[in-house]
């Protein structure tokens, strides 16, 4: 078994006494602190256009009600904040995997499962499935966990947004959890994607000219590409021309199809290119010229 990875890996699997950590938060304080921040700016944006609002009408006005008013929303805003701040904490703290330990090393015959305030200790015979999900948006990384499925519950494992872990390569995180749990039959462990496709229409779908430059096309052909390969057209009129030029519409284009066909177009031309290459033809030995 090899001992260690280089890069985002090699930080997030840690070598302990009794066997390998696959470390989540690196840092209660600071996932602690993340939350908090969160949990107080959330409340202040929704409640600072009102406030100000109600800010300004109380100083024009000098009415004692307005300021009564300002002085209620100004609470509100406390409370929520406070309310907000306690259910982080709370769930952070009982539900957020800080790391899971396979132990002994080699031949791993427990899983320890730590959270903020308590771990957990399992065999590794009651572990059936770990599932390594990524989720993508555009072929770019959004999201990365690990769910351990036992069989009571499901432990989903997710890391930190400034975890090393939240870097690692899907594939080389499923390589490894393989390799450690490889003398366990029972244990399956698998690698699934989930691509958003949800995107907002029009405000998120492509134009033409952006469709033409992923596809490496001229725009021309962008409309004709899209009705072959099935990419979902949207045509609309945008609002600033709405009222200058009412009979101007604007195409656009599914993203989540328009990326799959251009992953479908790169691989078609790598594939011409290398069927041109192999039968391209070669000089014969008795061709060869003497440049002396």
């Amino acid at each position: 078994m090899k001992s260690q990875r280089s890069g985002p890996l090699a930080e997030a699997v840690l070598p302990v006494t009794d066997g390998w950590r696959l470390l989540f938060v690196p840092s209660r304080v600071r996932q602690l602190a993340f939350g908090f921040g969160a949990s107080t700016v959330v409340p202040a944006v929704v409640a600072a256009p009102l406030l100000v609002g109600v800010l300004l009408g109380a100083v024009i006005s000098g009415s004692s009600v307005a300021w009564g008013i300002l002085w209620v929303f100004l609470a509100l805003t406390v409370v929520a904040m406070i309310l907000l701040i306690v259910t982080t904490v709370c769930v952070t703290v009982s539900t957020t995997v800080r790391w899971v330990e396979f132990r002994p090393r080699g031949n791993p015959a427990q899983v320890v499962i730590a959270r903020f305030l308590r771990s957990s200790t399992m065999a590794t015979a009651d572990l059936q499935r770990v599932v390594v999900i990524e989720r993508l948006s555009l072929g770019q990384r959004k999201s990365i966990k690990v769910v351990l499925h036992t069989r009571g519950e499901t432990v989903e494992c997710e890391p930190a947004a400034f975890a090393p872990l939240a870097r690692v390569d899907a594939q080389a995180l499923t390589s490894w959890l393989t390799e450690q749990l490889g003398r366990a039959p029972q244990v399956e462990v698998e690698r699934r994607t989930e691509v958003k496709r949800d995107f907002v229409r029009p405000d998120e779908w492509w134009t033409p000219s952006h469709t033409a430059e992923l596809w490496r096309v001229p725009v021309s052909e962008v409309d004709g590409i899209a009705a072959r390969r099935r990419v979902e057209s949207y045509g609309y009129t945008p609002r600033a021309a709405a009222m200058y030029s009412p009979g101007r519409s604007v195409t656009v284009y599914d993203p989540g199809r328009a990326y799959e066909v251009a992953e479908e177009l790169r691989a078609e031309r790598a594939a011409r290119q290398a069927a041109d290459s192999s039968t391209a033809p070669r000089p014969a030995e008795g061709d060869a010229t003497d440049s002396r």
